[in-house]
């Protein structure tokens, strides 16, 4: 008997059933700046036109992945946030070169062929490019069902973006004296999820549907909780260009924590004094903290602890700063300052 695709574990007719469910999701997050491009093998895009120009552009790109999380996604049964995840850890790193999104393009690879599946993870994909201002080019999903067991899947992400030359934001105007502010998280984000879940589902023996108490909702619904996408708070922020010049560093809090996120883009000589009593930290970091009896200098180096987001300015225009986020609906706060190194 003749062996074909579908035998092998690549149903075909399920794929294109997959496949013909997503040009509407890609469709509502494009700009006019994409071009249309029937049965292609890639996506286009203009970087000029369409009341676009640029003096000396330069693109910014990011990837990533969204991690264990896909596992807490999995005993949940819910798929249509861990999309928007993979947007947000993409994105938000782009936008600490002060960039703006242009596009996004997902990977998706599933061990069978599972049209639902395919639509909602595509469908927070599509949720987060709208929130991020990006247009959802394409994307691959590939089956491979020698790799993956059945019921597991992984995602990936690549974002482009773009910044003026001369407004790119390295962190290499960093000086003695600036501010560190914070902007508020959403909970754990998609870092330290190989830990959350030992503490929950391992030493506490929690599963996906018990209560929290002081949560206010289960377990699935305090760690699926998506990852902020910062771009309307970051483009707002820099759509003032006195603001702009005064805004000499973006961090994206993300595995490492506060300490490690912003010391990577301070300049040789130059330390974070970070102030831990300036905010804070949500409930559902005690909660884990409890819950695991987690050290509290490990729980720094792990979550973002309540803060997504720090963006690094001069002093004298902290109160701005501070304004400008709480009118955009962020209770942004002042939690740091870089100081010279002792003995330098």
């Amino acid at each position: 008997m003749a062996i074909s695709y579908k035998d092998s574990g690549v149903d075909l007719d399920s794929y294109a059933e997959a496949m013909g469910r997503i040009p509407s999701l890609l469709q509502r997050t494009q700009s006019a700046r994409v071009m249309p491009l029937s049965g292609g093998f890639a996506g286009l895009f203009r970087l000029f036109g369409d009341g676009h120009s640029y003096r000396d552009p330069v693109l910014v790109s990011g990837s990533d992945g969204v991690g264990t999380k896909l596992k807490v996604a999995i005993l949940a049964g819910k798929y249509d946030t861990v999309g928007t995840d993979l947007v947000a850890m993409c994105v938000n790193d782009c936008l600490c070169l002060g960039a703006e999104p242009l596009f996004f393009l997902d990977y998706l690879a599933l061990p069978k062929d599972d049209p639902d599946l395919v639509a909602s993870l595509v469908q927070g994909v599509s949720d987060g490019c709208v929130e991020a201002g990006a247009a959802l080019l394409g994307g691959e999903t590939a089956i491979m069902p020698d790799l993956y067991s059945p019921g597991e899947f992984d995602m990936a992400g690549f974002c482009v973006a773009v910044v003026e030359r001369d407004e790119i934001i390295d962190g290499t105007k960093i000086q003695d004296g600036d501010v560190l502010i914070g902007v508020p998280s959403n909970g754990f984000h998609s870092n330290g999820y190989s830990l959350v879940r030992k503490v929950v589902f391992d030493h506490a023996g929690l599963s996906i549907d018990s209560q929290v108490a002081g949560l206010g909702g289960t377990v699935g619904d305090a760690l699926l909780k998506p990852t902020r996408i910062y771009s309307k708070l970051v483009s707002g922020l820099l759509a003032d260009q006195e603001l702009k010049s005064e805004v000499t560093g973006i961090a994206h809090i993300t595995g490492g924590g506060l300490d490690e996120n912003v010391s990577r883009i301070l300049p040789d000589g130059l330390e974070l004094k970070l102030d831990r009593s300036a905010w804070t930290v949500p409930p559902v970091f005690d909660w884990l903290q409890k819950l695991g009896d987690v050290d509290t200098e490990e729980m720094f180096r792990v979550f973002n602890m309540g803060i997504g987001l720090t963006v690094l300015v001069r002093p004298d225009s902290v109160d701005a700063v501070l304004k400008t986020l709480k009118d955009g609906g962020d209770e942004a706060k002042v939690i740091g300052q870089v100081s010279a190194c002792q003995g330098t």
